[in-house]
C-alpha cells in the first residue's frame, strides 16, 4: 500500500532541505516526504496527486513566497486535499498573516521559524495533526463493510454508531454504490433487511442493533468488575473530564454510555471557542482525544451500556444496566447531558433518519451536495452546523422562532455565519410538516408573525431544538427541578430535597441530595451550557468525591 504524503513548499532551498530533513528522519517509514519550491509547483504535485486518488496527509508551506503567498498556497491547496492538515511556517513579523489564514482559509496550525529543536517546537505539532488526519483515513479499509441504504434509518443509526465510536468502515449504498453488485451478490438484500454489516471474518450481520455490533467488534459493553471506587454515567466532556481526573488520582473508575463518548458536544461539527485550540477542533477530536487520555489512566468504559436503575444501601450506589447485570461503588457522578427535543411538526417522526436527523449527523454530508439543507435551532451547535453543511450543500437555511441568531450564539458565529454567501436565515419562522415519499422531499415552513405558509422542497433537515434531561431512571430520592435537572448544593433546600439527609455536613456544592452522588454538565439545573464549562465541572467535581470518601 502507498504511503500517505507530507508536502512542504518553500522558496528557499536550504530551509526546503531543512524542513525535509527534519520530516523525512521523524516520518519517513510511515509517509513519503516531498518538496516544491513555489506555491505554484505545489498546486502542480497537489493536483497530480490527486488525480492518482493518493492521499495527502499533511502541508507546510512558507507565508512569504513570490508570485503566491503561502494563505493563497494552503487556501487553494485546501479544494484540492480538503482532508490534509495545513500548517503554515512564518516568521515572527509575519503572525497576523498566519492568523488570518487560521479565520479566513481554515489553517490548522501556524509554526514560528526557526524550528529547532525540531523534537520540542515541530513534531509535537505535527504528531497531533497527524494523529488527527490519520482518525479519519480510509485506505482501502478490508474491515467492517456496511452495505445500506441512504434513505434507510436502521443504516443510518449503524453509519452514526460506527462513526461517534471511531471504529473505521467502509460504506456501501446498495442502491447507486459502484461496489453495490458485487458486495450484495447472493445475498437477498431487501431494504426491510438493510443494512448488512460485513465482518473481518466473513460473518455478516443484518440489521444488527448498536449493542450487537458492539459485542462482534469488541467492544466492552459488560463491567470487568463488581465494584468500583467511582462510576460515572455518561460520557460527554463532564463525564470524560471527570473520569481523567478521577483515574489519574488512584480512582477505579468505569463510565457507562449509551451512544458514544462525547455526548451532544461530539456531534458537533466545530467548536472554536474552546481554550488551546486556536483553530477550533470538532467534536468527534475532542471525544477521540478525551477517550485516548482517560484509557491511558486505565479507566474503563462500556458503550453502548445504559443506565436504567440505582440503588442506595448506606455508603454504596449499586447501579443497573440494561442488560439486568450490575455494579457498585462509593461515588456515583451523573453526567448524563442532555438529548435533542424532538421536532414538533407533522410526519417528522415518519422522515427520521430518512432525511431528519438530530445533531450534526456529519455521516450524511456527502450526500447534500447541490441540496437544500435546513438547520433547525439558534444555538452555537446550530451555527456550528450551518457552518459545516455549507462547503456541501448548495444552500443552507436556518430557521428560528425568534428574532435572532444573536440571542443565543456567539458573536464569532454570527459573524461567520452572516459573511456567508449561501447560508440564509428565516427568524420567527417554524417547520410545521414534513413531505415525501420514503424519505424527506420537502418541508412547510410558517411565518410565526403572519401564519402564511410555504413548501419549499427539502432532501435534510438537522435539528438543533432545545434539550431534555434523561433522569427518569433515578427514581423519587434524587431531587430535581420542574424540568428533569438534578439539584446539586445550594440549590437543594433542607425542608424539601434534604429531609431525609443523613450526615451532619451540608451537600457539596455538586452534590446531589444522596450523600456521594455528584452531578456535572448539562445535565445539573442551571448548569453553563458550554463544553469547557462541562469539563470544568466536571475536573472540580473529583475534587469533593476526594472529600467524600476520606469520611467513609
Amino acid at each position: 500500500m502507498t504511503r500517505p504524503i507530507i508536502l512542504t513548499v518553500d522558496d528557499d532551498p536550504e530551509v526546503l532541505r531543512s524542513i525535509a530533513r527534519d520530516l523525512r528522519n521523524q516520518y519517513g517509514e510511515q509517509y513519503r516526504i516531498l518538496r516544491a519550491d513555489s506555491g505554484a509547483v505545489g498546486l502542480e504535485a497537489l493536483e497530480e496527486l490527486s488525480r492518482k486518488n493518493e492521499a495527502v496527509a499533511l502541508i507546510l508551506s512558507d507565508q512569504r513566497m513570490p508570485g503566491m503567498d503561502g494563505v493563497t498556497f494552503l487556501e487553494k491547496a485546501t479544494a484540492i486535499c480538503p482532508k490534509a492538515r495545513r500548517v503554515m511556517l512564518t516568521a515572527y513579523a509575519d503572525t497576523q498573516a498566519a492568523i488570518d489564514a487560521i479565520n479566513l482559509s481554515q489553517v490548522d496550525y501556524y509554526l514560528l521559524k526557526p524550528w529547532d529543536p525540531p523534537h520540542e517546537k515541530l513534531f509535537p505539532v505535527l504528531d497531533d495533526l497527524l494523529d488527527t488526519w490519520q482518525s479519519g483515513y480510509r485506505p482501502g479499509y478490508g474491515g467492517l463493510r456496511v452495505v445500506g441504504s441512504r434513505w434507510s434509518q436502521p443504516t443510518h443509526v449503524v453509519k452514526d454508531f460506527l462513526a461517534r465510536n471511531q471504529i473505521p468502515y467502509t460504506y456501501v449504498d446498495a442502491e447507486s454504490g459502484p461496489d453495490a453488485d458485487e458486495a450484495l451478490r447472493g445475498i437477498d438484500a431487501c431494504s426491510s433487511k438493510l443494512p448488512i454489516v460485513f465482518l473481518p471474518d466473513g460473518e455478516q450481520l443484518v440489521a444488527p442493533t448498536p449493542q450487537q455490533l458492539a459485542t462482534r467488534v469488541g467492544m466492552g459493553v459488560k463491567a470487568a468488575q463488581k465494584f468500583y471506587d467511582l462510576a460515572i454515567i455518561g460520557a460527554g466532556p463532564a463525564g470524560l473530564a471527570a473520569a481523567v481526573y478521577g483515574a489519574s488520582e488512584g480512582l477505579k473508575t468505569v463510565i457507562v454510555e449509551r451512544e458514544a463518548p462525547g455526548g451532544q458536544a461530539g456531534t458537533s461539527s466545530r467548536i472554536e471557542n474552546y481554550l488551546g485550540f486556536p483553530v477550533g477542533l470538532s467534536g468527534g477530536d475532542l471525544a477521540r482525544r478525551a477517550v485516548t487520555q482517560a484509557r491511558r489512566f486505565g479507566v474503563e468504559i462500556l458503550t453502548p451500556a445504559e443506565a436504567t436503575g440505582v440503588e442506595f444501601d448506606g455508603p454504596y450506589k449499586r447501579v443497573r444496566l440494561n442488560d439486568g447485570s450490575e455494579f457498585s461503588c462509593h461515588a456515583l457522578m451523573l453526567s448524563m447531558g442532555v438529548s435533542w427535543n424532538l421536532l414538533p411538526a407533522e410526519c417528522a417522526a415518519e422522515f427520521s433518519g430518512r432525511g431528519v436527523y438530530y445533531g450534526a449527523a456529519m455521516t450524511e454530508a456527502l450526500y447534500c451536495k447541490g441540496q437544500t439543507v435546513f438547520i433547525v435551532g439558534a444555538g452555537n451547535s446550530a451555527g456550528q452546523a450551518a457552518m459545516f453543511f455549507k462547503d456541501y450543500a448548495e444552500k443552507v437555511i436556518i430557521t428560528l422562532r425568534g428574532e435572532s441568531i444573536a440571542a443565543k450564539m456567539s458573536q464569532y458565529l454570527v459573524d461567520r455565519i452572516e459573511a456567508t454567501p449561501n447560508i440564509e436565515i428565516r427568524s420567527c419562522c417554524e417547520i410545521t410538516r414534513c413531505h415525501g415519499n420514503g424519505r424527506l422531499e420537502g418541508v412547510t415552513l410558517r411565518d410565526r408573525n403572519t401564519g402564511e405558509e410555504e413548501v419549499f422542497p427539502a432532501a435534510y433537515v438537522f435539528v438543533f431544538i432545545g434539550a431534555a434531561p434523561q433522569t427518569s431512571w433515578l427514581g423519587d430520592k434524587i431531587a430535581r427541578d420542574s424540568r428533569g435537572f438534578i439539584l446539586t448544593g445550594p440549590d437543594l433546600r433542607p425542608d424539601e430535597h434534604l429531609r431525609h439527609w443523613p450526615l451532619e455536613r451540608a451537600p457539596y456544592l455538586l452534590e446531589a441530595s444522596v450523600p456521594g452522588v455528584f452531578v456535572a454538565g448539562d445535565v445539573r439545573h442551571e448548569s453553563v451550557k458550554r463544553v469547557a464549562s462541562a469539563v470544568g465541572e466536571g475536573s472540580v467535581a473529583i475534587h469533593f468525591v476526594h472529600r467524600h470518601l476520606a469520611t467513609l
